[in-house]
């Protein structure tokens, strides 16, 4: 008898579940407009230097051309011959290069960098932080320093936050961390410099982070075994439905302040009604608090339709479901405990490896877009589609041989199976740690684990530059980082139609790989005849209430 034998008794995965789980889900349309927003809000527009604030372009009538061709005698044409360099300009205009027969050898001219500033492309955007704070040429790494800071801020949360949920419970967090990124995310919109826009999206990916792990967690801790599957593919479509709404906004508000604001504004609806959540019983009645897990087994119980049940289930069926775990709760439980025990430290040492890995190659692949040579939102409109398509670590190592120049077809397909097989592996491995994680510290490992994810998306932007060595390397490496992944994947343990751990005991009696030592039976003599201990206890029980039975009789007839 356990907590899962408690939710088949409340009504299993009935209507208080199907809400629950859906209000926790909601949050997930916007998760992925946070993870994958600095593709829009500093997206980079077509750009050239501006013409010295000394010259005119009196010349179109005088050559003939529109005010596109004379941009020729102020920018040169970059290395590949095709388009404006985006970062240097003639420190003389050259009007010889506007003549139809012109021989002049452009090499040997003198250029500049662009000491003006310089002129944004608007067509896709109307603005972003890279046109506004000038984030291109020698400023350029200053761009995807904007994404970095705020997975260190994912990363920090995963830290701060998975602890703080262990010790005051899923759902204050959850609250608390809807409000942070509402006010945060909003704020962002407002920043009046680059520095305090980096600030600003730091605390927000903090937040971020506090809403997806305590949000899985309040999932898990409410559903039977057999409804997970049910949960994860829901929480799979609200993710990628999300990447599709992200493009949707990002086309039609092109200012990047606008959908910052648009995007963040939500989670204020989030932390209204959020407080209709239930605690976690489990965490409440493993943190002493079972007078609060019994309200709340009985308020779904209710809601459920089983009003029978309220005054059937008491503290003293509480605790008989789960007076293992409550024992097993009195210690205090750290990080170290992760890796303490045999079943533990196998589970965490794949589990650490996976995340990462995962991360690694899914923010790989979705932060860089242009390379692929179709419009940003157009290729979100269409990449999500795949997210939710059932797959694994393994398959996603599909993209690890990109195609040449001439086959961009095949290769942006490519890309968009390996990034839908591993986003389906990231929706798979959220749930999957919850389930391999016991109660007691359930938070603490999420946490720990999603550390490493944290690591593993500030280290990929890094792998782009090896593109100037070879452009296949970093679809090599981040292809090879998903295979890697799906090899330790083979060496954590099945979950399906097992229930939910609640003590590192558990998890060492089912996945160590070492069977529990059977209890040997003492032997006691009991009136000259050998019984075994459990006999003798049955037999003394018995004579107890035969004696009390009797006592009884005779009071009565007194």
């Amino acid at each position: 008898m356990g907590f899962a034998d408690l939710l088949d008794e409340v009504g299993g995965f009935g209507r208080y579940q199907w809400i629950h789980v859906t209000l926790i889900s909601l949050p997930g349309l916007l998760m992925a407009s946070q993870n994958l927003l600095n593709n829009f809000v500093s997206g980079i527009p077509a750009h050239h230097c501006r013409l010295p604030a000394n010259h005119s372009l009196y010349n179109l009538s005088l050559y003939q051309v529109d005010e596109k061709q004379l941009l020729k005698a102020f920018i040169p044409l970059d290395s590949s011959g095709n388009r404006l360099h985006r970062c240097r300009r003639y420190v003389e205009p050259q009007w010889q290069l506007l003549a139809a027969n012109s021989s002049a050898n452009v090499s040997q001219l003198q250029t500049e960098d662009c000491a003006d500033g310089w002129t944004f492309d608007r067509s896709e955007f109307l603005a972003t932080t890279v046109s506004e704070w000038d984030l291109v040429c020698s400023l350029r790494p200053l761009k995807q320093m904007i994404q970095t800071i705020y997975m260190g801020g994912v990363l920090t949360g995963a830290i701060i936050y998975g602890g703080l949920s262990d010790r005051f419970g899923r759902r204050s967090v959850l609250i608390w961390s809807y409000l942070q990124l509402g006010v945060l995310g909003c704020s962002s919109a407002l920043s009046p410099s680059y520095s305090t826009y980096c600030i600003f999206r730091f605390l927000s990916g903090m937040a971020v982070s506090g809403v997806i792990l305590n949000g899985v967690s309040l999932k898990v801790e409410w559903i039977p075994t057999k409804a997970r599957t049910l949960v994860g593919t829901l929480t799979s479509f609200f993710f990628t439905f999300g990447q599709m709404i992200l493009a949707g906004l990002a086309y039609w508000l092109r200012d990047w302040r606008k959908l910052q604001v648009v995007v963040c504004a939500p989670q204020f609806l989030f932390f209204a009604y959020s407080w209709w959540y239930s605690e976690s019983a489990r965490w409440l009645v493993l943190n002493r608090r079972s007078e609060d897990a019994l309200k709340s087994l009985h308020r779904v119980a209710r809601i459920n339709g089983k009003p029978e049940m309220i005054d059937k289930l008491t503290l003293e069926v509480l605790h008989s479901h789960m007076n293992k775990e409550m024992e097993s709760s009195r210690s205090s439980f750290t990080a170290y405990d992760l890796l303490r025990t045999r079943g533990m430290r196998r589970i965490s040492i794949c589990l650490i490896a996976v995340w990462f890995s995962t991360s690694f190659a899914y923010y790989g692949l979705a932060m860089d877009l242009q390379k692929f040579g179709v419009r940003r939102t157009l290729k979100y409109l269409v990449e999500p589609g795949s997210d939710s398509e059932p797959g694994s670590d393994s398959e996603a190592g599909s993209d690890s041989g990109p195609p040449s120049s001439d086959m961009q077809t095949i290769r942006t397909t490519l890309a968009c199976l390996g990034k839908g097989f591993t986003s389906a592996s990231f929706t798979t491995v959220y749930l999957y740690t919850g389930e391999l994680y016991p109660t007691v510290i359930r938070q603490t490992g999420m946490g720990f684990v999603s550390t490493m994810a944290r690591v593993g998306s500030m280290a990929a932007p890094a792998v782009l530059i090896l593109d100037e060595v070879l452009p296949a390397l970093p679809s090599i490496v981040y292809g090879g980082a998903a295979v890697l992944a799906g090899c330790f994947a083979c060496f954590l343990p099945e979950t399906l139609n097992v229930p939910l751990p609640d003590t590192i005991e558990d998890v060492e009696e089912k996945w160590s790989g070492i069977s529990p030592a059977p209890r040997q039976k003492e032997e006691v003599t009991l009136q000259g005849g050998v019984v075994s201990s459990d006999d003798a206890m049955s037999k003394e029980v018995m004579a107890l209430k035969e004696l009390k039975e009797t006592e009884g009789t005779g009071l009565n007839a007194l």
